[in-house]
């Protein structure tokens, strides 16, 4: 066991079940490109390009020297009443990323921070329109907006929830799923059944009135509940009825954005253009914590009212903005344009849609879902054992065959690297049917 493994206990490990972890520990010491190092100097292949954050590859070269080069010249400013230049440059960059109307960026440090600044953002907005009354916010079953009390509120995964149900929001409700393992099973892209289940939003409109919703937030494909695509239509059913009745649409991309589904946003890729866009992840390629949310002309205006040496919005965080975080984001916008990454990751589609779906006739597999470069493969659990099937194709995978993939639960999730070596993702695959031929 080498020094990092056994200093364990002092860390209290995230999303990890940490006596199991801990009695095996898998520590991981370097990274470059597609491969992690251990911390005893094995490499391994990464399928899901870190935490869905890490598209072009670790320690990208580029993303190095601008991280160094920023962090020996303005290693920290403030962003209360003052700000630095690179924040100033990467909210420009972003939102000509992003569709048009979009125009206009506030800086968080995660996705969690993004969705409850998301939440507050469009509250703020109905009360400076007079409309304070409306403080209704409607998720949707399965969907994860983070950790914050906001977003465990409006998200719909049962653990996530369970042990501060009674902290949790008041004035929230949730949309039904568009997971239908039933008639969807083995959907290739997006699943022809459920559309009709935006519907839902107008029954909640007729139950409370629409006129009391402020927001509805949604993950374009649902990501961490196990790679659930919309059906064809869905989302843009969802725009109407909100159109209809006065309501922020938000869309949650924060695996979606920045080339994970062939486009800059998730948006783009569906044609549909939301009030509210949360980022994270791939802002920054994952070098730096760095969350941004975005958000139309109409939302922002709405608070530029009043006297004008007022502060509009009392929100913000100590990091907002932080110019060695910027410095990575300006970096990976210059790596997306410049490397063609969101073209590489769309040419990657088809060959990961293949190899995914070629799991459809293995033992115990129920159902394979893709859309964009990402994709599940989800297992039947065994009697009385959820989750012991994904856990062992994890540590499977992890120590025979050198790979880095993530379940939740009995789902295997990947998320390849956007500019993906096509051997390589041939030979990853090879690797995880020859675990899951040996599971039982």
């Amino acid at each position: 066991m080498t020094t990092a493994a056994s200093n364990l206990d002092a860390y209290w490990m995230p999303f990890t079940a940490n006596r199991d972890f801990k009695a095996n520990p898998r520590v991981i010491s370097g990274a470059s490109g597609h491969y992690y190092t251990t911390d005893d100097g094995v490499k391994l292949y990464d399928t899901f390009s870190g935490l869905w954050t890490s598209g072009i590859g670790h320690c990208h070269p580029k993303i190095v020297e601008a991280v160094q080069q920023q962090v020996a010249k303005l290693d920290y400013c403030m962003s209360f009443q003052v700000t630095n230049n690179k924040a100033i440059e990467l909210a420009d960059r972003v939102t000509k990323m992003a569709p048009d109307g979009i125009d206009h960026c506030f800086f968080t440090n995660s996705g969690s921070e993004s969705v409850d600044t998301a939440l507050k953002i469009a509250l703020g907005y109905h009360r400076a329109r007079g409309e304070g009354n409306r403080s209704r916010l409607i998720g949707r079953e399965k969907g994860y907006h983070g950790v914050n009390f906001g977003g465990m509120s409006v998200g719909g995964i049962v653990p996530n929830r369970k042990i501060f149900s009674t902290a949790l929001l008041p004035g929230v409700d949730h949309l039904r799923h568009t997971l239908d393992i039933e008639r969807n099973a083995f959907s290739r892209g997006l699943p022809k059944h459920g559309a009709e289940l935006a519907e839902d939003l107008e029954r909640l409109c007729a139950l409370h009135d629409g006129s009391n919703i402020a927001a509805v937030i949604v993950e374009p494909v649902a990501g961490s509940a196990g790679v659930i695509p919309p059906p064809p239509g869905y989302l843009q059913r969802l725009r109407e009825i909100c159109d209809q009745h006065g309501i922020l649409l938000i869309f949650d991309e924060v695996i979606a954005a920045f080339g994970r589904l062939g486009t800059p946003f998730g948006a783009h890729r569906f044609g549909v253009t939301p009030d509210i866009i949360t980022t994270a992840k791939g802002l920054t390629n994952g070098v730096i914590p760095m969350g941004a949310v975005l958000v139309r002309d109409t939302v922002y205006d709405a608070f530029m009212q009043g006297p004008p040496n007022m502060v509009e919005i009392f929100h913000g965080y100590t990091y907002s903005g932080h110019p060695v975080a910027a410095a990575a984001g300006l970096a990976s916008m210059d790596v997306y344009e410049e490397e063609g990454i969101f073209e590489q990751s769309a040419a990657l589609e088809q060959q990961f849609e293949d190899l995914l779906h070629s799991f459809a006739d293995q033992k115990h597999v129920i159902d394979v879902r893709n859309f964009g470069l990402m994709g599940a493969i989800e297992m039947a659990p065994r009697d009385g054992a959820p989750g012991a099937r994904g856990g062992e194709a994890h540590k499977k995978c992890f120590w025979d065959e050198k790979l880095v993939i993530r379940n939740g639960m009995d789902i295997l999730q990947f998320s390849p690297f956007l500019n993906s070596k096509p051997d390589e993702m041939e030979q990853s695959f090879a690797a995880v049917r020859r675990v899951l031929d040996s599971i039982e």
